[in-house]
């Protein structure tokens, strides 16, 4: 009773039984009504020719010893057949004479109850539907019962009945359709049970494949080849179990890219430290030793905080402080912010047209993904020429006005291998594109980085309606671009809302 087949199947029979039976009882109540149709027709037709016998009779063929069986005038044939009675009623309710399978006491109770319904009157011709007790198989009769007429005189009554099913047909059909009905129902339930077990099969499939993937292996694929609801299931369960493995997959590489890159700057303070404590040693290099310790502590901060911020984007916690603000003002301030960097780094941080771009944002996550595009393009430029411009512009799309701000550097380029995964978490390009510095202990690992903050500035750019794209050709620069929805105006914007 718990099985979906056995409880399809179950339905089915019950709605086919249901409509066998009413189709059934229709089969038997219609071959009932034409059975007593053709009953009442024969009746008629032996009532007419015995009125025409007794038309020709007189008073003498009463008077006879036993009564003769009538016969029809026109062709000397018996009027009654196997299982018809007929009877002569003397006005006084009387039986002079009775045939077939009715006894004299039985023809005066039925003639008593039609002469009763006439109140006792001459009663004219008349037909009642009966079941007398004349036989063994308790056929139900026609019978009819109509005055006799001699020379204008009544001188009784006859009644005529034949059965309405003379051949027995509506026990048989009875059981027939019985016998029909439990036959239909049985083959229904087994081959409905067959059917349904042969239409869940893809869910048993699916079912064992779930009980099977393991959070170690979600390579396994249904590829069922089929149709219908259930092929739909199956591809969408495969096209599930595709991006779990996917998911996973990343989870691992990122888990592993984060230990692995928390295991350098670890493994490095606890050498430092056991450095310091192994013997006594001068100021200076115990100065030395802290700035190490501290710019592996700030790096291991910095990668801290930025897997906080995935796992926030990811996990929907990031609430956007949306309003309406110019974008060119964003991108002015985060310049101003990373011109000493620039300085330092001996790059020509520069600015180019930035005209009036209203937008719909939050102003510290967009000037966090602008930080990381500037940061990363004074780290990888190169020579004494570094130069770095950024500008910004709008144009319309397909979606509608666009504004975008473009970070240009003349650096090394990126291979076109790099450009497809330059987004994924902890990617990093050859380190042939990054520079070497060793001016001082730790800027190498400040300017190299972890591979996160293009993956995080690709997600605020989404969270804003927007994308990130990135141009690129060895040793002629690259340029990343990011596109926003363009608000008509800041003041007409602010209207709207």
């Amino acid at each position: 009773m718990r099985s979906i087949r056995f409880r399809l199947a179950l339905w089915f029979v019950v709605i086919l039984g249901i409509v066998v039976t009413a189709f059934s009882g229709f089969i038997y109540i219609r071959q009932v009504r034409d059975l007593r149709a053709t009953a009442v027709a024969r009746l008629e037709l032996k009532a007419r020719r015995l009125g025409g016998f007794l038309r020709f009779a007189s008073r003498e063929y009463f008077q006879q010893t036993p009564l003769l069986l009538p016969n029809d005038p026109g062709s000397g044939i018996s009027i009654l057949q196997e299982g018809d009675i007929l009877a002569f009623i003397a006005p006084d309710g009387q039986v002079i004479n009775n045939w077939g399978p009715i006894d004299a006491s039985g023809v005066h109770q039925l003639a008593g109850g039609m002469l009763k319904g006439e109140n006792g009157s001459n009663p004219s011709l008349m037909m009642i539907y009966a079941r007398p007790s004349v036989d063994d198989s308790r056929n139900p009769y026609i019978v009819l019962l109509a005055p006799i007429q001699i020379e204008d005189t009544q001188v009784g009554y006859f009644i005529i009945g034949n059965p309405v099913d003379p051949g027995n047909q509506l026990p048989r059909l009875l059981i027939s359709l019985i016998v029909g009905v439990f036959i239909t129902l049985g083959v229904a339930l087994f081959g409905g049970v067959w059917l349904a077990d042969r239409a869940m099969r893809p869910v048993k499939t699916i079912t064992h494949a779930a009980q099977t993937i393991g959070e170690t292996d979600l390579s396994m694929r249904l590829n069922l080849d089929h149709k219908d609801e259930l092929g739909e299931l199956a591809n969408t369960f495969d096209a599930m179990l595709a991006r779990l493995e996917v998911a996973f997959e990343r989870q691992r590489q990122f888990t592993a890219d984060a230990s692995h890159e928390l295991r350098t700057p670890l493994t490095i303070i606890d050498l430092e430290t056991s450095r310091a404590l192994s013997s006594h040693r001068n100021q200076a290099e115990y100065e030395r030793i802290l700035k190490v310790i501290k710019s592996e502590n700030q790096f291991m901060i910095q990668m801290v905080t930025n897997l906080l911020t995935l796992a926030r984007m990811d996990a929907g916690q990031v609430v956007f402080q949306k309003q309406e603000l110019d974008l060119s003002d964003v991108t002015l301030e985060v310049v101003e912010r990373l011109a000493p960097l620039a300085v330092n780094e001996q790059v020509r941080l520069s600015v180019g047209d930035l005209p009036e771009l209203p937008v719909l944002g939050d102003r510290q996550y967009l000037s966090q993904m602008l930080s990381n595009l500037v940061e990363n393009a004074i780290k990888y430029s190169k020579g004494e020429s570094s130069r770095v411009q950024v500008e910004a512009g709008s144009r319309e799309t397909d979606r509608g006005a666009q504004a975008w701000v473009r970070v240009i550097d003349n650096g090394p380029g990126i291979p076109a291998d790099d450009l497809p995964h330059l987004f994924d978490r902890f990617y990093q390009v050859d380190k042939s594109r990054t520079r070497n510095h060793s001016d001082e202990a730790g800027s190498e690992r400040a300017l190299t980085g972890v591979g996160l903050g293009l993956s995080i500035a690709q997600l605020i750019a989404q969270a804003h309606g927007g994308e990130i794209h990135v141009q690129s050709e060895g040793g002629q620069g690259s340029t990343f671009e990011v596109s926003l929805p363009l608000v008509a105006s800041i003041s007409a914007f602010s209207q709207s809302i």
